[in-house]
């Protein structure tokens, strides 16, 4: 792609919590045609997720949080959520396994990256690493609820897997981390009982 894109300027329009810029490049298209085009990209780091699983009691940790953004799009609520966070200069498990004991209250065991996925590419930079993990009511080492420095006022939920999976069909979770990694979680027991 180094050959199709002709970057004209960037102009750095906040630099805040996160990074907001606004490009102007030149295109080369398919047919060959060049376009000028302008975008804005939002940068705020990459994070890692985690989904917490009981397999002996077939439940998960989940949290629930206020999201302004969703609120002022109409969602009135609190998200219900997996437990998720920035990498603040550490690697991907470095990360989630401090947010899990901060916002969970739990040390996790059995810690296993998925995949990372671009979770909203046309115009946030953010690769979100996702993991999932095993915990039993052994490994509580706090009451979890996040660092209260930071704003963070989380309430930890313990939640059937199926129970969670019905939450995504009737609207109670509708955090596209969390569904993917309940979805990705369900598939990957099904494929454990097929075999």
């Amino acid at each position: 792609m180094r050959d199709r894109i002709r970057v004209r300027s960037v102009e750095l329009l906040s630099d805040d919590w996160a990074k907001l810029t606004k490009t102007t490049f030149d295109y080369r298209r398919n047919d060959g045609t060049w376009e000028t085009q302008v975008r804005q990209t939002y940068d705020r780091g990459d994070g890692a997720a985690i989904l917490p699983f009981d397999r002996g009691r077939s439940t998960v940790l989940l949290v629930r949080q206020f999201r302004y953004p969703a609120y002022v799009t109409g969602h009135p609520e609190p998200l219900i959520e997996t437990c998720a966070g920035l990498l603040d200069e550490n690697d991907p498990e470095t990360a989630i396994r401090k947010e899990a004991e901060e916002e969970l209250g739990y040390h996790l065991h059995g810690v296993r990256s998925l995949y990372a996925p671009y979770m909203s590419p046309g115009s946030v930079t953010e690769r979100l690493t996702f993991f999932i993990a095993d915990y039993t009511p052994a490994d509580r080492i706090s009451q979890g609820g996040g660092a209260i420095e930071e704003g963070e006022d989380i309430e930890v939920l313990e939640i059937a897997l199926d129970e969670a999976l019905a939450m995504i069909r009737d609207g109670r979770i509708c955090d596209a981390k969390t569904i993917m990694l309940l979805q990705h979680l369900k598939l990957e027991l099904l494929g454990a009982l097929g075999s």
